[in-house]
């Protein structure tokens, strides 16, 4: 993970711009309407933000997102009913990955080596959801962490490190249960 971490000191005024015009954005005309029939409606108003949403992709109108612009959901990809997706960083979503309902996805941290940790400096590293990887209710997944693909992660599981491919985890931290298999 730490080849992945970037030191970005602070969140640049152009960023908080576009959060403030994206907040209102999602207050007015995203939130609202969270019916499957305005499912459109919420992919329109990512892509306009410079999501790059899939078309056969499903967010949840109680999905929080902090930048859509650092969002990626390939197809059949599923960000799920009150999903906090704090992307200071990207997040990907593979092919038919599924984030289960009030998980956390979280980009972002700070520097902890220095006495005053809030000043010492902001770091981001991007999140991937794997193909076929499913992120189970109330789970956590820390910033630089790519789960594999066809992993599992339990329900309230924290994730601090990466998910090999069809592995469940599950606990805090999270650690393997078992192989995943198809039958």
């Amino acid at each position: 993970m730490k080849d992945k971490v970037i030191n970005i000191g602070s969140v640049s005024h152009g960023t908080k711009m576009r959060r403030a015009v994206w907040n209102v954005t999602y207050a007015l005309f995203f939130r609202p309407f969270p019916t499957l029939l305005f499912w459109w409606w919420r992919w329109l108003l990512l892509r306009l933000f410079g999501a790059e949403v899939c078309f056969y992709a499903h967010v949840y109108s109680s999905v929080r997102i902090w930048a859509p612009w650092n969002l990626k959901m390939e197809k059949g990809s599923c960000l799920g009913p009150h999903v906090i997706c704090y992307n200071q960083a990207m997040v990907t979503l593979e092919d038919h990955a599924i984030v289960s309902q009030y998980a956390y996805l979280c980009t972002a941290g700070h520097k902890i080596d220095k006495p005053n940790n809030a000043s010492s400096g902001l770091i981001v590293a991007p999140i991937t959801i794997d193909k076929n990887a499913w992120i189970g209710t109330r789970a956590y997944i820390n910033m630089g962490v790519e789960v594999g693909e066809g992993a599992i992660v339990g329900a309230t599981a924290s994730v601090f490190k990466d998910v090999e491919p069809w592995t469940v985890v599950g606990g805090n931290p999270a650690t393997s249960i078992k192989k995943r298999e198809l039958k």
